[in-house]
């Protein structure tokens, strides 16, 4: 139901084959209200979890699964709950030390009536992935952004953070590698998921000491969200800062799995394959997470 459907059927579709590839009976469940009777009548011994985006990704059909004791893959309800919520997991990584960018919670309205911060600024939806409803105002903006009916009625402004788009996989508690997202332009939902929207490098080609930072910091966010299974963690880095133009933008708890995804890259990188990462998953699927 989410604005990430077509992007939830790509990851389903894709894990579904890589587990059957790897031994395991499938059955695919396109989650609608009537999940609960799907998941009663298929009584899967796991449920792998390829929903993106709100109800998939914000905890709530993570507490139907605990609801039903049925183990699943990725974070609990509490970590996916917060990870959601951009403001309060920022709140999380900086008492824990994490650089993050300067941002507010601000009525829809009153962002398209003025500048509530000075430009240039990012505004988004509070509670939504892949990019969907993203305005960039630039430095020179002599108006605020004409932000859609379509937005939500409280939106999050943050200060634009220059730089290189760099992300990292964590799995187990173990960071996989960075990658370093080249694009011509801003990495929106096209640049995401349309054919040559982005070319990724993995491992990145960037000096050892941001390297690892971003393996550090991608780690610990995980570990303060109380993420389980895969995440990954989205950063930005200006270059002409060095060490201090990295900052953390946010942690998705459930990352796109399609085998050209960026944390099946990176599993890939490090030797594992797009069905073995599915096994593991699978094998490290539980309640009470």
């Amino acid at each position: 139901m989410s604005a990430e459907r077509e992007v939830s059927l790509s990851s389903g579709r894709e894990c579904a084959s890589a587990l059957r590839s790897e031994g395991f009976r499938v059955t695919e469940i396109d989650a609608g209200p009537d999940l609960p009777a799907r998941l009663a009548e298929a009584r899967p011994g796991v449920v792998f979890n390829a929903l993106h985006g709100r109800w998939g990704e914000d905890g709530c059909v993570q507490g139907l699964l605990e609801w039903m004791r049925l183990p699943y893959t990725h974070s609990g309800v509490l970590a996916s709950a917060l990870a959601m919520d951009k403001q309060r997991s920022k709140e999380v990584f900086a008492a824990a030390g994490l650089p993050v960018a300067e941002s507010v919670l601000a009525p829809r309205d009153e962002v398209r009536a003025r500048h509530v911060m000075t430009p240039p600024y990012v505004v988004k939806p509070n509670d939504e992935g892949s990019s969907v409803g993203i305005y960039i105002v630039d430095a020179a903006a002599d108006a605020p952004p004409a932000l859609s009916d379509e937005m939500p009625e409280t939106v999050m402004v943050e200060a634009f953070a220059p730089g290189r788009e760099l992300t990292t996989t964590v799995m187990g508690g173990r960071s996989l590698a960075v990658t370093d997202i080249l694009t011509d332009g801003w990495y929106d939902y096209a640049a995401k998921y349309a054919p040559g929207g982005s070319r990724h490098v993995v491992p990145a080609e960037i000096p050892e000491v941001i390297a690892a930072l971003c393996l550090d910091h991608a780690r610990r966010a995980h570990e303060v969200l109380g993420c389980r299974g895969v995440s990954r963690t989205d950063f930005r880095w200006d270059e002409a800062k060095g060490a201090d133009g990295l900052v953390v933008l946010e942690l998705n708890t459930q990352p796109g799995m399609t085998p050209t995804s960026l944390s099946p890259e990176q599993a890939r990188a490090v030797g594992m394959s797009f069905g073995e990462m599915c096994r593991w998953m699978v094998e490290d699927a539980s309640c009470d997470r």
